[in-house]
């Protein structure tokens, strides 16, 4: 038991503390820049919908504010079998070159497949409707198609602070975990490609985009990862920006049960990433499977802990039930008391990692009953 102690914890401080900062090192001494340049191809924007009226007439004068040429744009919304206004809020629309294409209920996958299959642009934007995008965005970002050897470039997700106030802890929470994420998929992006796209806002080149199976829960790590072993880079472009509200801790944790649902999937679509031949096989072992493992590395250490020496088994068994504690009380303890921001961040950990084990649930269950329809309006945090 000692043994498996050993492993799980530093396999655990690993993947948490010391890859991240390997991770730093690495893409501070070895960066790979990409040669960008401002370039007008036509480009086709890609919004898939499923009741979304509340964001459809805001996602969409966003999309018509880009000062990127029009004549040098095309705007396809897909309404994947909406049974709300979704489809007559988008025809208001048409007389400013926004088409809309209506198909029967089938899920994100099937939308996207239909929509680019009538797409003619050199270059496909894939966002989702509920984000807004700056102005300058996609301008930006298309500048990195000057390089050849980039297939798909990722925007920046930034979550709205609602009304210009403090968020809530529990959103702080999410908001740093997500600004990590971020942090992390840049730094992979500079010394070659992150292992997938930012979901709501990407671009990929049109001949690149292959057709994706109708059960797959992540569009934004199929399409790209396609790109990827075809050998184009998989990059970041800060400057490119989209917004998004803030969602509370179950949001989060059923976007969160989806997306590590889907990386099964992936792992299976793609087993090549397991072989030498993934040119980032040192950081998709550490960053995307790492965190597949780590709740049952949590699990290992918890329970082989018990068989730990003294001082040791007493020092290691209070440092993860404090931890935990802290994590199951926070419901109950007051914004205001100091030791929120601490139980804020155990719960968001605690919860992120059993989202990780409840997206097994893919291998059991029609993969589509994974995704939630998030409730929320523009102006409000989505629950």
């Amino acid at each position: 038991m000692f043994e498996l102690a050993l492993f799980s914890g530093c396999a655990i401080v690993y993947i948490i503390l010391v890859y991240p900062a390997l991770l730093s090192v690495w893409a501070a001494c070895f960066p790979k820049p990409v040669r960008r340049s401002p370039i007008f191809p036509f480009i086709s924007v890609i919004i898939p919908i499923y009741n979304g009226e509340s964001f459809v007439e805001r996602k969409l004068r966003s999309v018509l504010a880009l000062d990127y040429p029009p004549e040098k744009m095309e705007i396809l919304v897909v309404s994947d079998g909406s049974t709300d206004r979704t489809a007559g809020m988008v025809e208001r629309f048409t007389q400013q070159g926004v088409k809309l294409l209506c198909i029967p209920r089938a899920g994100k996958p099937a939308a996207l497949n239909a929509a680019i299959s009538q797409c003619s642009g050199e270059i496909l934007v894939l966002t989702d409707i509920r984000q807004d995008i700056a102005p300058d965005s996609v301008r930006l970002m298309i500048e990195s198609f000057a390089d050849p050897s980039v297939g798909t470039v990722s925007g920046e997700l930034v979550i709205r602070d609602p009304g210009g106030q403090s968020a809530h802890l529990e959103e702080a929470g999410i908001g740093l975990y997500w600004r990590f994420e971020t942090w992390m998929r840049n730094q992979l992006s500079s010394i070659d490609s992150m292992l997938g796209a930012t979901g709501p806002f990407y671009a990929i080149r049109r001949e690149l985009a292959v057709h994706i199976p109708p059960d797959m829960l992540l569009d934004d790590m199929f399409l790209p990862l396609a790109a990827f072993f075809r050998g184009y880079r998989l990059i970041a472009d800060p400057r490119a920006r989209c917004y998004d509200i803030p969602t509370n801790l179950d949001t989060e944790f059923r976007r969160k049960v989806r997306t590590l649902a889907g990386n099964y999937q992936i792992l299976g679509a793609y087993p090549a990433l397991f072989g030498f031949s993934n040119r980032m096989w040192v950081h998709f072992m550490s960053y995307k499977f790492g965190r597949l493992l780590l709740p049952w590395l949590l699990a290992g250490f918890a329970v082989s802990s018990f068989w730990l020496p003294e001082p040791w088994r007493t020092l290691i068994l209070g440092a993860q039930a404090i931890c935990y504690f802290l994590a199951l009380a926070d419901p109950w303890i007051p914004e205001w008391f100091p030791l929120k921001r601490l139980s804020s961040l155990a719960r968001t950990f605690v919860v992120m990692m059993a989202a990780a084990v409840r997206g097994l649930a893919v291998f059991f269950v029609e993969p589509r009953s994974l995704w939630k329809v998030t409730s929320a309006s523009p102006d409000h945090p989505a629950v």
